[in-house]
């Protein structure tokens, strides 16, 4: 089961200074089909063949290892838009004031940086163990808008062209 939060960054000039300085990994994906999500994703050299339920804040997914042979047959077969992006892992606990309760979370902040048809566009997701302390969550002050519920800035719904 993946629970997360999505949000808007649409003020980068809020970003935190040093998010480059974070681990990244550039990530390309293809969606085979989008209702149910079917997606091919490579991210450095590993490769991906994923299928996610229906759902906004919790849905179902599952994710299958595949050869770089596979992915590059699979990827010549993806509906729409190929997305590209680079992802930065942040801890979230290091984006509060040590005072701050949530400064103890082993959550992990994942800010897509997206390049080609989507360049200039920026969502940070929260995976949470469970829905209660994904809907308990109070965001760091440089995000945007959530937009999880609204569903527009599903990635399978990107790779249609919104």
């Amino acid at each position: 089961m993946e629970i997360e939060r999505k949000y808007l960054i649409d003020r980068p000039e809020c970003l935190p200074e040093n998010y480059k300085a974070f681990p990244s990994h550039p990530i390309e994906q293809g969606y085979l089909c989008t209702s149910p999500v079917v997606r091919v994703r490579k991210s450095d050299d590993e490769y991906y063949l994923t299928y996610k339920g229906k759902g906004l804040l919790a849905r179902e997914e599952y994710n299958l290892p595949l050869t770089k042979e596979a992915y590059e047959h699979l990827i010549q077969k993806a509906d729409g838009i190929v997305l590209t992006k680079r992802r930065y892992l942040i801890p979230l606990a290091g984006q509060y004031p040590a005072s701050d309760p949530a400064a103890s979370s082993d959550l992990m902040i994942e800010l897509d940086i997206f390049e080609g048809v989507y360049a200039g566009l920026i969502l940070a997701e929260v995976e949470f163990p469970s829905l209660e302390e994904a809907e308990r969550f109070t965001p760091p002050a440089w995000f945007g808008r959530d937009v999880t519920f609204s569903g527009e800035y599903q990635n399978s719904k990107l790779s249609a062209g919104r």
